[in-house]
């Protein structure tokens, strides 16, 4: 991806920029020289298509008029009842072709076929490009990926090497996908970019049922390292049948402890383009049934660590040990305090997130878990030690009934305080609520949450069978979108219509386009710091906008922004203009 993105019809401003340490702010707006900010990111013309008919609430669907038809399919018409159907396809949000808009990909499941109806084959996944004004174009077949692939469920988004435009990963039953994205035409950009499958080159030899992925710099060598999670060793084989939830329901499908876990697998980036699997020595644990996992620094050592979200069994949390070269791992999640739900037991587990919830600079862990059992706020105390903070937090009076997947924290309204949302649905197909809502809660500052999912809008007063969700600003107004996948129905596009107020928006490149999992942003403001976090994987299945959004309240700048890099600089820019992206590059 180029340094400098240009969009026309913006003039460019200047102001004083301060730096801790020798750093230059590259454009987004065209243009030399490291004093000058990035322009307003561009808003595309009208196309004079009709916007879809108002209603109130804090997010409007737009799936109606943006062009994205896109179902993920299970194959549960065959009638088989297996597991493999319960999990549902994932979304990610990235801009592939550098053009400042976020984009759209999602997975797109599988059947079951052949005489017996036990070949497990998969629907083709969909690319979507953002064409301004919340219109999508089927990009699929332009871009390389119109192919029928395996039965896919997850999906994530990296530089794997370093060249400066994201790379696509695909997970599922069976074996990976790693896509190169690559021009299409180097000597002419013009022409556009496409994904050119480089799984086999590149080692990437898993053959087990995969889920979620996270990418993350792991032992500093600037280069994006791979954690797959794997979940059990179901087959047809291994296919037992198992009551419904009541007298009358024969067969419904198997709970994850009929059946032994699948050990997950780490994969060391070369930085050659191949990767090796490195699971044993880097002190992976061999049990868990793995469906979420995110990388994001707990400790502050400025090294992402990694979380995991196992189904039925002790949560992980991998405190990072490594030195360039070497991965290291050191697994804590019991005596940390992050392993299991408020009466210490296991959980079934499935989304993942992090933030700063309560303005104390740490990131706090975040977990959705099964009926009966609470969703996990892990409040991080900063000794290596967290507190199951639900109760505290006020999110234990939504109850116990929903079943969690794909959530994410997300500033919807702009006061500078980071809310939370959840996308619902349950696992088993004959149960009663089968379809749930969704849901949202307001982060009232002061560490507790407000249950305001009637004020959501009409998606959230309807129930879903939710699975993965990623959290993005599809249409770069400052105001945080949500994209949403179920399970047998159409994924939903929502756009964030909360009363829009001064903003932030930061984008970080390493140097020479190193990974920047495991940095830290702080927004100093009105004498209060707002702390974001860079984070691989997360949610569940998913992949959200890695750029940062900062609420700023009545303010027209940001007093002075922090980055502390993995690399152990700290650089700071003061008096940022407000309602735009900035793009930051590491010590140029």
């Amino acid at each position: 991806m180029q340094n400098v993105l240009s969009f026309p019809n913006v003039q460019s401003l200047i102001f004083n920029c301060q730096f801790s340490i020798s750093l230059s702010l590259v454009l987004l707006a065209s243009g030399t020289g490291c004093n000058r900010p990035t322009t307003p990111v561009a808003t595309r013309p009208q196309t004079g298509q009709s916007a879809p008919d108002p209603a109130p609430g804090l997010f409007r669907d737009m799936t109606p008029v943006s062009g994205l038809p896109f179902m993920y399919r299970n194959g549960e018409e065959a009638d088989h009842h297996t597991i493999m159907e319960s999990l549902g396809g994932g979304v990610a949000l990235f801009d592939y072709d550098g053009d400042g808009w976020l984009d759209i990909f999602v997975t797109g499941g599988g059947y079951f076929d052949g005489p017996d109806r036990q070949e497990i084959k998969g629907y083709p996944c969909k690319l979507y490009k953002n064409l301004g004004n919340w219109k999508f174009q089927d990009v699929t077949k332009d871009v390389g990926l119109d192919q029928p692939l395996f039965y896919t469920h997850g999906c994530a988004v990296a530089d794997y090497d370093n060249d400066g435009w994201p790379d696509l990963l695909v997970t599922g039953w069976g074996r990976l996908a790693l896509f190169h994205n690559e021009a299409v035409d180097p000597q002419n950009p013009a022409k556009g970019r496409r994904f050119v499958e480089v799984t086999r080159k590149a080692g990437l030899t898993d053959s087990q049922w995969s889920t979620s992925a996270a990418w993350g710099d792991l032992d500093g060598d600037g280069y994006p390292d791979l954690y797959v999670c794997h979940y059990v060793n179901w087959s047809f084989a291994n296919n037992p049948p198992c009551p419904g939830y009541s007298d009358d329901v024969r067969r419904d499908i198997c709970p994850p402890k009929v059946f032994e876990p699948l050990p997950h697998v780490l994969y060391r980036n070369n930085r050659d383009g191949t990767f090796t699997d490195v699971r044993a020595e880097s002190g992976l644990r061999k049990d868990g049934k793995g469906l979420g996992v995110l990388m994001v620094d707990v400790n502050g050592d400025g090294r992402p660590d990694i979380y995991v979200a196992n189904d039925t069994v002790d949560k992980f949390l991998y405190l990072n040990r490594s030195r360039p070269g070497t991965i290291r791992l050191e697994e804590v999640g019991l005596p940390s305090g992050v392993a299991r739900g408020e009466d210490g037991t296991p959980d079934g587990s499935m989304g993942l997130d992090a933030a700063d919830y309560d303005g104390r600079g740490l990131p706090s862990l975040w977990v959705t878990n099964y009926e009966n059992e609470m969703h996990a706020l892990y409040r991080n105390r900063g000794d290596g030690f967290f507190l199951f903070s639900t109760q505290s937090s006020g999110i234990a009076a939504i109850g116990r009934s929903y079943v969690g997947f794909g959530t994410g924290f997300l500033d919807v309204d702009g006061d500078g305080w980071e809310d939370l949302v959840i996308a619902n649905g349950h696992v088993v197909r004959h149960a009663p609520n089968l379809r749930q809502r969704p849901v949202l809660l307001r982060n009232q500052g002061n560490g507790r949450f407000a249950n305001i999912t009637a004020d959501g809008g009409p998606y959230f007063q309807t129930p879903h069978r939710g699975r993965g969700l990623a959290v993005g600003d599809l249409d770069n107004d400052g105001r945080p979108d949500l994209v949403i996948t179920h399970v047998n129905e159409p994924v939903v596009l929502l756009r964030n219509e909360s009363p829009l107020h001064p903003w932030l928006g930061i984008q970080l490149v390493g140097r020479e386009n190193r990974d920047v999992v495991g940095a830290k942003v702080v927004l100093e403001l009105d004498g209060r710091r707002q702390t974001r976090f860079a984070k691989g994987g997360g949610s569940y299945l998913s992949s959200g906008d890695r750029r940062f959004l900062f609420g700023l309240g009545t303010s027209t700048q940001a007093a002075r922004l922090t980055v502390v890099w993995p690399s152990g600089q700290t650089e700071h820019w003061d008096n940022l203009a407000a309602n735009r992206y900035w793009r930051l590059v590491e010590g140029q």
